[in-house]
């Protein structure tokens, strides 16, 4: 099974995609813990590819917006605790 947003753009399979989850994920963390704002984070490699897994497996993967909520909130009170 191949997944591609749109046509000219390399597709990649979804094994490919799942491979990569714990990679888009600590990316996500990094951004997030980095302080750059939703707005920028929507327009990276790794949300865009989150956001397919999502659209793709739904009720194996979270919706990005989502994750990005839990894990913001889990910087949050990280940050918290060393300061």
């Amino acid at each position: 099974m191949q997944a591609s947003r749109k046509t000219g753009e390399p597709s990649i399979t979804i094994a490919q995609l799942e491979a990569g989850y714990p990679a888009y994920c600590k990316a996500l963390r990094i951004l997030i813990r980095d302080g750059l704002s939703l707005a920028k984070i929507k327009r990276t490699v790794c949300w865009a590819r989150l956001e397919l897994l999502h659209t793709t497996l739904p009720r194996q993967y979270r919706d990005p917006l989502v994750h990005y909520t839990m894990v913001k909130r889990d910087v949050q009170t990280s940050q918290q605790f060393v300061a």
